[in-house]
């Protein structure tokens, strides 16, 4: 059984050895936004494990669910009581309001996150952490300064398996990446907290992907419709947990995922040292590394600029828009992760679209320009590109958009039958409780397309045209921009 918590919603899913569903479920989730503020209430994300699990289960004995594992959004992060009950809300994984933190983050650690090869950002939860025990720090009971000391660290993931297993639990390395963990060390950066004044603070014990972490209680058995003593195995972040799920799982095989926002991971033999800090490394459970970045474009822009429209007539109208008559950069919001980092960046569009079908089409397009230059960027810094590219996230689901990324992107691309995160989790829980490698026919490939050249084509001055205005605007660093119109 995999859990994945989403941003919109949780998803289930129950996969056998062989690749075959057996159940599903999903729950909406909510959360609050204004400006750079995105927050969910963690009680929300039990609830919906919750629900989506009974959904799961409707058809499915609970006994033959061998184990669990959960995956979660990089970076979110919240502090609770020792017993595992929140203190504060959850900051999301585009919360923005840290900038200041980071910047202290990043200058009391410097010398670890130039071994690792990172660079701490706001949306990050080391910095998210600084904002919770500072400015954003909840009073106390007499209205006056709260007492934190002894509140526990806990990512998104932390607080679901702490329900399902009854108390708290270690957190895995994936999810305490961007919290700080010394992959290299294989420990917490101590003398960093210290300098940071997060020495009160209860940073979890942090075990590897797949160890297994307790079993599920009784009081989470009768709340779920798990088993009581169903494994609960560490999980990884959503966009590790969409590569163990898409099968991309040999060195130089990439894969994208895209949902409201564009996550890029592959495989490499040892980390890629980025010199900008914005590519990150986490550790497979294999011993390879898995570096990636995530954007902050992808298919949430669609939602925002078309709400409740009937996007396949948009697709059948998009494909007679290649390209477009405007070039769109479609952020969500203000600031970007990856390729670069620039916390002032806007979505912006070259031109005006003719119509609606254009502007669309832009959008579509716009993203997929994005993508290529991710992989650009890779390669800039020596990562292998040249094996195959798998497709995942909920955008698959536009099987027009898939061959364009695939015609933009220049390159044979795979799309597996089953693309949420939640598969991925269901992979490692496979290997938490086997002990032994993830069997690979639990990933079965739906879909391979192959690219048309003349088709792409069209697509290289509206690529050289987003790289310009992105160097232009001060946003991406003038060697990337060389690079990619050279070898994008």
């Amino acid at each position: 059984m995999g859990i994945d918590l989403g941003t919109q919603s949780v998803r289930a899913l129950a996969v056998t050895g062989d690749g075959q569903v057996l159940g599903r479920g999903a729950a909406p989730l909510t959360g609050h936004r204004d400006g750079d503020r995105h927050e969910q209430l963690p009680a929300h994300w039990w609830e919906g494990v919750c629900q989506a699990l009974r959904r799961t289960l409707r058809t499915l004995p609970a006994t033959r669910v061998r184990g669990v594992a959960v995956c979660g959004t990089s970076g979110t992060v919240l502090l609770t009581s020792p017993r595992g009950e929140p203190l504060t809300p959850a900051l999301m994984y585009d919360d923005g309001r840290a900038g200041a933190e980071a910047r202290r983050a990043q200058e009391a650690g410097a010398e670890v996150w130039q071994a690792l090869g990172h660079r701490i950002q706001p949306s990050w939860a080391l910095a998210k952490l600084l904002w919770l025990t500072g400015e954003g720090a909840p009073p106390g009971r007499d209205g006056g300064a709260p007492d934190l000391k002894g509140a526990r660290v806990c990512h998104q993931p932390d607080y679901v398996t702490t329900r399902l297993v009854g108390h708290p639990v270690p957190t895995d390395s994936s999810h305490a990446l961007k919290t700080g963990y010394d992959l290299n060390a294989r420990a917490w950066p101590t003398a960093v907290h210290a300098a940071l004044g997060l020495s009160g603070l209860d940073f979890p014990d942090v075990v590897a992907p797949g160890t297994t972490l307790g079993t599920v209680c009784a009081e989470a058995a009768d709340r779920t419709g798990l088993a009581e003593g169903t494994p609960v195995i560490a999980g990884m972040t959503d966009g590790c947990a969409a590569q163990l799920g898409s099968g991309a799982w040999g060195v130089g095989e990439w894969n994208t995922v895209l949902g409201t926002t564009l996550v890029l991971k592959g495989v490499t033999e040892r980390p890629l040292h980025d010199p900008a800090g914005v590519l990150y490394n986490h550790l497979s459970p294999d011993g390879h590394w898995l570096p990636g970045g995530a954007s902050s474009v992808g298919a949430g822009a669609l939602t925002q600029a078309f709400p409740g429209a009937d996007l396949g007539h948009l697709d059948r109208l998009a494909a007679h828009r290649e390209p477009a008559g405007a070039v769109a950069y479609p952020l969500l919001a203000r600031g970007e992760r990856f390729p670069f980092l620039a916390a002032e960046a806007e979505p912006f569009t070259l031109g005006t679209p003719t119509d609606d079908a254009d502007r669309y089409a832009s959008l579509l397009q716009g993203v997929a320009l994005v993508e290529r230059l991710c992989l650009a960027y890779v390669r800039q810094l020596g990562g292998p590109v040249d094996g195959s590219v798998t497709f995942t996230g909920g955008a698959t689901r536009s099987g027009y958009w898939n061959q364009l990324r695939a015609d933009i992107l220049g390159r044979p691309a795979r799309i597996p039958a089953h693309t949420e995160s939640a598969l991925g989790m269901a992979v490692l829980a496979a290997r938490g409780v086997t002990g032994a490698a993830a069997p690979r026919a639990m990933v079965r490939i739906r879909t391979l397309l192959q690219p048309r050249p003349r088709v792409g084509a069209r697509f290289d001055e509206p690529f050289g045209a987003l790289v310009d205005a992105l160097e232009q605007r001060g946003w991406l660093p003038a060697e990337t921009a060389a690079y990619a119109r050279e070898h994008g």
